[in-house]
Parts: C-alpha cells; sequence; structure tokens
C-alpha cells in the first residue's frame, strides 16, 4: 500500500450506507464554496489562485469558467489517481457542481462597494476553509484540488496548510501569467487559505495535524 492510500482521510465510504444527512452535508459545502468564490469574484479585490487559473483558461479558450473549473479538475483527478488518491462520488459531485455554480452564483450576488470589499473578501476566504471541511465531511470522496493538496502533504510529510499554501501560489502564478484578475485580495487568498483549511479539517475531525 503507498503513502497516499493509507492516509485516514482519503476518499473512503467504508461500507456505510450513503444518508441524506451525508449527501446535504456535500452539496451543502460546495454550495457555500460556489458563494464564497462568487463573494470574492464581487469584492472586485482579485481572484483566488485557482479562480485566476480558470478566467486565464477562459480567456484563452473562450470557454466558461465554470467549464474551465471541471476541466482542470478533471485533470487533476487523473494525476493524482497514480499518487494513490480515488475518486469517490463526492469528488465528481465536486468536480461538476462547483464549475456549475461558480457560473451560476456570481450574478445574483450585489457588487461590494467601497468599504464593503474588504469584508466580502475575507468573508469568502473563510467561507472556503468551512465548505472544504463541510463537504470531505461525509467521506463520500474529497475534491479534486483537496486530494491534490492531501496526497502531496503525506508524500512530503508537510503540515496540510504549508502545501496549500505552495499550491495556491504556484497556481496564482501560472493563472497570472494567462492574464486572470490578480489583486491585494488575490494575496490574502494564497497566504490565508492554508491556515484556514487545516483549521477546517481539523475543526471537522478529518485531520489530527
Amino acid at each position: 500500500m503507498d503513502q497516499a492510500s493509507s492516509v485516514q482521510y482519503m476518499p473512503r465510504s467504508r461500507g456505510n450506507a450513503v444518508t441524506l444527512g451525508r449527501w446535504l452535508r456535500l452539496l451543502g459545502g460546495l454550495f457555500v464554496f460556489g458563494l464564497a468564490t462568487a463573494l470574492m469574484i464581487r469584492s472586485g479585490l482579485g481572484l483566488g489562485p485557482w479562480d485566476a487559473f480558470h478566467v486565464g483558461l477562459h480567456l484563452l479558450t473562450g470557454m466558461t469558467v465554470g467549464t474551465a473549473a471541471i476541466l482542470v479538475g478533471l485533470v487533476i483527478v487523473v494525476g493524482t489517481w497514480f499518487m494513490g488518491v480515488r475518486p469517490g462520488v463526492g469528488t465528481i459531485a465536486n468536480m461538476i457542481l462547483i464549475g456549475v455554480f461558480v457560473d451560476l452564483l456570481p450574478p445574483v450576488v450585489p457588487h461590494a462597494s467601497g468599504w464593503a470589499a474588504l469584508p466580502y473578501h475575507l468573508i469568502g476566504i473563510g467561507l472556503v476553509g468551512v465548505a472544504t471541511g463541510l463537504y470531505i465531511s461525509p467521506r463520500l470522496g474529497i475534491g479534486p484540488r483537496d486530494g491534490l493538496m492531501l496526497a502531496l502533504a503525506q508524500r512530503t510529510g508537510q503540515p496540510v496548510g504549508r502545501v496549500r499554501t505552495g499550491i495556491e501560489i504556484a497556481v496564482l502564478a501560472l493563472g497570472w501569467m494567462m492574464g486572470g484578475t490578480v489583486g491585494v485580495g488575490t494575496i490574502l487568498f494564497a497566504l490565508g487559505i492554508g491556515p484556514v483549511t487545516q483549521w477546517s479539517l481539523r475543526w471537522f475531525g478529518i485531520t489530527r495535524a
């Protein structure tokens, strides 16, 4: 058994019946993630690294941002398969529904104006962390990007927060080179998402570190 597949927070249903409550936590987490993305987009302070990357792909290809998010998720699922991460039904739901919410929610969230921009963005960062723990906790399969984060953390022996921050900074650089929107909010996200995610995973009992 390789290192990644031995991690207890990797996607495993362990034979438990899939209950309505678990599905609601999964779907609720994905919706909250989409809402967080919409808040950060409407803050006007700059996109999170992955969103900047998706927007860069949108600018290069003409596909919608949500479609770009889905395709990137598919590539990551295939890549992390070779690192021992096996997708569950929740992984597929994450890959598809976050892309759908990213296209649907921003138009119904009002733009932030003046002093409201910073709270919009900070709330968005916090909600991303909460959403990550929420949709992983039913153990129906972690999201593609979370699988990459957790597998790299296991293989390198580094804390989840540090690995998440490293991934975000690398993706941010790629997004910026493709023309994705970058601003002070992007830097806040890149630096804050690691600790917030680590706290959320610990609070939901997914990791102990």
